[in-house]
């Protein structure tokens, strides 16, 4: 089978295990009375991508072959998803937080690491065809994010957005992740070579902190991973929550919220596409002030919207997700590949990770539960009316959108992008 086709199923797999709870799972929380601890099953993504994608970027650089490494965490990630599914069923009304998280958290454990790996893979594996990555990985990446949104229709056209059979079918497609990922080209392990035990670590990557421009792009890169899963946690329950209003309760939104919501993931297929354009034609630091900007009119849309007349505005919301996520996400994970040693370059992906979906989306998500609960489930729970709680939630869509703001005029002052690079610099 041609190479781009193999790693075009491969992305649609590892993103529809993703797409088949992530948008949807705090709907079912809240339904089961766990709506104030939502933010920590999507902050304990952040906590365990502080160490988890480093450490199996450094097996897959050092020890193992980085297609096994994948196919290893998918197996374990499926098993346990499968496993917190199965609890929650079993439970009902009656599941406990402390349970269900453990199974979760074990399961997204090794699910983190996946993303940078397979993007390691499918690096690799083009790179040894003689592909030039940035104009060859787009397109591929973009059936991920295709595979994202076949995962959320079926959650929700089956009426599991509310249950936890969304878990049980991301856990199976991991599993078939795992076997598919053994078909994968082999990605070399560096053998032979004398190194220090730091090297042998993987912690060299972190040198990329010596390097001005690099340290100040990670750091945006936590700043701006802040806003990461805000919308991912809790944009189903906030639109689903005018329900409880009359005039919103028979509209699609409420009814069909992770159907209104995949427009979004929409919105990313055509916005991966134009990433190599965008990259060479304005560099990496337009590139990433678009995607900030991005994120400022995603919270705000949300703010101003609802599901009836002004539905709308949640549509330009989804839209412009796709320049907030994907402008930061994939052109950051192509700079991240561009700018360091190919010694390096899994470990390097793992410690973007780190940043991002790690220190930023923990820090963020926790801080985001905050402001909601105290908007939104503390009023709720004593007695707030449907549009009392409509109005909480569009209070902290503002406050959102304004940190992204604040980021973006921060990150214009202080990276500093360089000579902007033609289509062939980038491809080195």
């Amino acid at each position: 089978m041609n190479l781009k086709i193999r790693l075009t199923i491969l992305n649609f797999i590892e993103f529809a295990v993703w797409g088949a709870y992530l948008t949807s799972m705090g709907t079912y929380l809240a339904g089961v009375g766990l709506g104030a601890n939502i933010g920590w099953f999507y902050s304990v993504q952040g906590i365990v991508s502080i160490f988890m994608p480093a450490l199996m970027g450094i097996l897959a650089d050092r020890w193992m072959e980085g297609q096994r490494v994948l196919s290893l965490c998918h197996a374990l990630a499926g098993l346990f998803m499968i496993g917190a599914s199965a609890y929650a069923y079993q439970a009902g009304d009656g599941v406990q937080f402390s349970t269900l998280f453990a199974l979760y958290t074990c399961s997204v454990a090794f699910f983190m690491p996946t993303i940078a790996l397979s993007y390691s893979v499918a690096y690799a594996a083009l790179e040894k065809a003689g592909y030039d990555t940035v104009k060859a990985f787009p397109p591929i990446r973009v059936w991920g994010t295709v595979g994202f949104i076949v995962t959320m229709w079926v959650v929700d056209l089956c009426g599991l957005q509310a249950t936890p059979g969304q878990w049980m079918v991301s856990g199976a497609l991991s599993l078939v992740m795992a076997a598919y990922s053994l078909t994968m080209p082999s990605m070399p392990i560096k053998k032979g070579e004398h190194k220090s035990l730091a090297e042998a670590l993987g912690l060299n990557a972190f040198k990329l902190f010596l390097n001005p421009r690099m340290a100040t792009f990670f750091s945006f890169a936590m700043l701006l991973g802040f806003c990461l899963q805000i919308s991912n946690g809790y944009a189903n329950p906030f639109i689903t929550s005018f329900g409880d209003v009359q005039a919103y309760s028979d509209t699609f939104g409420v009814q069909h919220a992770n159907i209104l919501i995949s427009l979004s993931q929409m919105s990313e297929t055509l916005c991966i596409l134009l990433i190599p354009f965008f990259l060479s034609k304005f560099g990496i630091k337009k590139v990433v002030l678009m995607a900030l900007l991005g994120w400022v009119l995603r919270f705000a849309f949300f703010g101003l919207g609802n599901p009836g007349g002004g539905v709308w505005l949640f549509i330009l919301s989804m839209i412009v997700y796709g320049v907030a996520f994907d402008f930061f996400n994939i052109s950051g994970s192509l700079f991240v590949n561009q700018e360091t040693d190919e010694s390096i370059r899994s470990s390097a992906q793992g410690l973007f990770m780190m940043m991002t979906n790690g220190l930023g989306a923990f820090v963020g998500t926790l801080v985001a539960q905050a402001v909601i609960n105290n908007y939104v489930f503390t009023p709720q729970a004593a007695g707030a009316t449907g549009e009392e709680v409509v109005a909480g939630w569009q209070t902290c869509w503002f406050i959102f959108a304004a940190y992204a703001l604040v980021v973006a005029v921060l990150f214009a002052l202080f990276f500093k992008d360089g000579k902007k690079p033609s289509a062939a610099d980038i491809a080195h």
